[in-house]
């Protein structure tokens, strides 16, 4: 059967992401390759005090990305998109969206960036004796009954981006157990119970009367029936009306979730590494923590498997804004050059440096760090008077410093919980040039660490394989049909640690953690 057969026939899979910069729309065949693929760009606003996106700008955008598809998929194939087997949806996770009873949003959504819930975030953590991120939705919702703010005797519902488009879509108010991990914890997968009860009674001192298990989305397991995409939501999702309603969803998941069905890493020891303007690792556990820690997170696989997530704020920005430095000297120099063609000069002449940087140390800094203490970041560079200043030096040490926070976070499960992990598969724009930042990152973790052929296909890819899954899983568990069906073939390139490269990156950061007064300082200035 021709691929303009399947997509006539509706023997095809859609995911859609809606990430912090760009909304994508992923496209996939019943042998789950992408065949056709949609975007629109956007950015969030500082507004009031908190950073959002408009429902205008979410309702415009998903439209736009679709239409693109749309496009795509009609200059590829010359076929006009009408039908698809199965369908879901993810976005960012976390964040505030809140609504009373007839669907009415009350305050604009309050995204994952921002950090207003130091007070509710730390109380929270202190009641339940688990780690509650400030950015997580259960933190939101208390801050505003903390704060006593107006919108709150109107509130009946709350739930995260993905949730909301699909039950614009669906007119069901469920969510995937991965993205509902990010609102409340998760325990046997759905909301932990004990949990839910100190919530409801901490809640009433401050006049919240409301039980907490009502107000939150209803949690559903990957491969579980989310409901079908009604008339209305087909109008809204495509506006022009070539998109037939009836289409099955998946639980609507959160990017963390994507991202390990994208990687296949959804099994105890494996784990995915997501580097482009921020940084996360996802390790799927064995068992629970013993401790409790700030740096990090604990979440669940889409299938509700345990899942300890560290998160830092800073990754690739500073990195770029060097690489644009030397190519604005390229160009004065009169030998321009393509951006890529400069990361990979830059990246591969990195090889040649010290493997501790020849004592240069650097930070990318343009936010605070919570996973280091740092309140308020600035980039920042220094290195011993006997250093080996050279450029490949300088730039590795760029390179080191991307994940140097995250494996801060990392030596805590690995020293202090004794946690173990087979393999990492690293995706995002970190690991574009071949070999180089998968090398270091193994070295430093210690651990294998394996790219894709696939990993630039991100989220919307990972979506549309849970949407698949959901029709074609027939009974298997999620592991076992991504093993076995959908990447039995998959191109991989893994590298294991070097014991040089190891014994470097330790010593880069015992500068580095030395210098962290330095650069907290700094951030006062």
């Amino acid at each position: 059967m021709t691929i303009n057969e399947k997509i006539e026939q509706g023997k095809t899979y859609l995911g859609i992401e809606l990430g912090s910069t760009r909304i994508k729309a992923t496209l996939i065949d019943d042998t789950f390759a992408p065949a056709a693929s949609g975007s629109h760009e956007w950015e969030n606003r500082l507004e009031n005090g908190y950073w959002t996106y408009s429902l205008d700008d979410i309702h415009s955008g998903i439209q736009a990305c679709f239409a693109d598809l749309k496009k795509d998929v009609s200059d590829k194939y010359g076929v006009k998109l009408t039908n698809i087997g199965s369908m879901g949806i993810s976005a960012m996770m976390h964040g505030y969206m809140a609504f009373d009873k007839d669907g009415k949003l009350l305050v604009p959504f309050r995204t994952w960036r921002n950090t207003t819930t130091e007070q509710a975030a730390s109380e929270l953590t202190k009641l339940f004796g688990f780690n509650i991120p400030q950015r997580w939705s259960i933190a939101h919702l208390y801050q505003v009954i903390l704060n006593g703010e107006d919108h709150l005797p109107q509130l009946a519902h709350i739930t995260t981006l993905a949730g909301y488009i699909h039950y614009l879509l669906t007119g069901k108010r469920v969510i995937g157990v991965g993205d509902a991990s990010g609102m409340f914890p998760i325990t046997d997968g759905n909301y932990d119970k004990t949990m839910l009860a100190k919530f409801t009674d901490a809640a009433a001192v401050h006049g919240f009367t409301q039980e907490i298990g009502a107000v939150l989305p209803e949690v559903l397991l990957a491969g579980a029936d989310a409901g079908v995409l009604t008339e209305d939501g087909a109008k809204f999702l495509d506006p022009a009306g070539d998109l037939k309603a009836g289409i099955p969803l998946c639980p609507p998941e959160g990017d963390a979730g994507t991202g390990m069905a994208a990687t296949n890493a959804v099994l105890p020891k494996t784990g995915n590494i997501s580097a482009g303007t921020s940084i996360f690792s996802m390790l799927v556990l064995e068992k629970p923590l013993k401790g409790v820690y700030p740096e990090i997170d604990i979440v669940t696989t889409p299938d509700g498997a345990p899942v300890a997530m560290v998160h830092c704020n800073n990754c690739c920005s500073e990195l770029d804004a060097w690489v644009k430095l030397f190519d604005e000297f390229a160009k004065l120099s009169g030998h321009e050059m393509k951006r890529y063609e400069i990361y990979d000069l830059l990246y591969n002449n990195s090889l040649k440096g010290d493997t501790d940087c020849g004592g240069v140390v650097s930070y990318n800094y343009l936010s605070g760090e919570p996973v280091t203490g740092i309140d308020s970041g600035r980039p920042m560079y220094f290195r011993e008077p006997d250093s080996s200043m050279n450029l490949a030096n300088f730039f590795r040490a760029q390179i080191y410093s991307s994940f140097a926070a995250l494996c801060s976070g990392m030596d805590i499960l690995f020293d202090k919980e004794q946690v173990s992990a087979e393999q990492f598969t690293g995706h995002g724009g970190l690991f574009k040039t071949k070999g180089v930042a998968q090398q270091y990152l193994a070295d430093a973790l210690k651990t294998p660490v394996s790219v894709m052929k696939t990993a630039g296909e991100g989220g919307s890819w990972g979506i549309a394989l849970l949407a698949a899954y959901m029709v074609c899983g027939k009974g298997r568990n999620l592991s076992d049909w991504l093993e076995n069906c959908v990447f039995t073939d998959m191109e991989k390139s893994t590298l294991k640690p070097d014991n040089t490269g190891s014994d470097g990156f330790a010593g880069f950061m015992k500068r580095y953690n030395a210098g962290l007064a330095a650069e907290k300082k700094l951030g006062d200035v």
